[in-house]
């Protein structure tokens, strides 16, 4: 079995040279980060009970799965953690190998899936972040995410609901109105349900912890943590 989706790794393999432009098709994902980065070092502070100020992820181990061009890895990295970033594309992980290289930051890229990684050790945390609704069987692809997580180690979910209300947010109006992201971008019936997740990593040990909403505001041009779980979620699991 394999959780790669070739047709999906295609497109964004295609678009690979824009991971870094603030301005080109990852842009949304720019607007997003900081929100997300800050959801993520919060909370893994606080499960750990972390007490450095100057590298306050130092000692936890990252796992970021479809890391793209390393727009999380490297704030990780920077945050003290010791990041290994995979992808299943080649060129999204020279990208990122590159870009970390020119950036001095010590980062383990490795092309490859979860349940193809070749590493005996299992990680503090793993991030899947904008990745489930990607992948070819969410089912075995979260399987095998458990099987790389630490007894007690968190596990980030970050996906779309699948709701009438995403349809609209998400492809309508980020895709064919807003032209935020390429047409194509996103599949509705690849999105997930909040209760579908949570029923899915229960049989893998994996027990929620909270689920957020993240809510755009047109207004300030950013991003928030919300309590509206009806298009862009994340979810917060430990493993058992």
């Amino acid at each position: 079995m394999t959780s790669v989706n070739k047709k999906e790794i295609n497109k964004f393999s295609k678009m690979a040279d824009e991971w870094w432009s603030p301005e080109g098709k990852f842009k949304p994902l720019h607007k997003f980060n900081p929100t997300r980065i800050k959801y993520i070092k919060e909370n893994i502070i606080y499960n750990f009970k972390l007490k450095n100020k100057f590298k306050p992820l130092s000692g936890i181990s990252i796992l970021d799965i479809g890391c793209g061009g390393g727009l999380l890895s490297e704030p990780m990295s920077r945050l003290g953690a010791n990041v290994t970033g995979i992808d299943a594309s080649d060129k999204n992980i020279k990208i990122a190998k590159l870009h970390s290289k020119n950036n001095k930051l010590k980062i383990n890229y490795l092309c490859s899936s979860p349940e193809k990684l070749k590493i005996k050790k299992k990680f503090d945390v793993i991030l899947n972040m904008e990745i489930v609704e990607h992948v070819e069987d969410v089912d075995f692809f979260l399987k095998s995410c458990s099987k790389l997580l630490k007894k007690n180690g968190l596990m980030f979910v970050a996906t779309i609901n699948k709701t009438l209300k995403s349809y609209v947010f998400a492809i309508v109006g980020a895709e064919y109105l807003l032209r935020w992201l390429p047409i194509g971008t996103h599949e509705w019936e690849k999105f997930v349900k909040p209760e579908d997740l949570k029923k899915i990593l229960i049989k893998y040990d994996l027990s929620l912890n909270k689920f957020n909403g993240m809510k755009f505001n047109i207004i300030k041009d950013e991003w928030n943590i919300s309590e509206d779980l009806s298009v862009n979620y994340i979810g917060k699991f430990i493993k058992n």
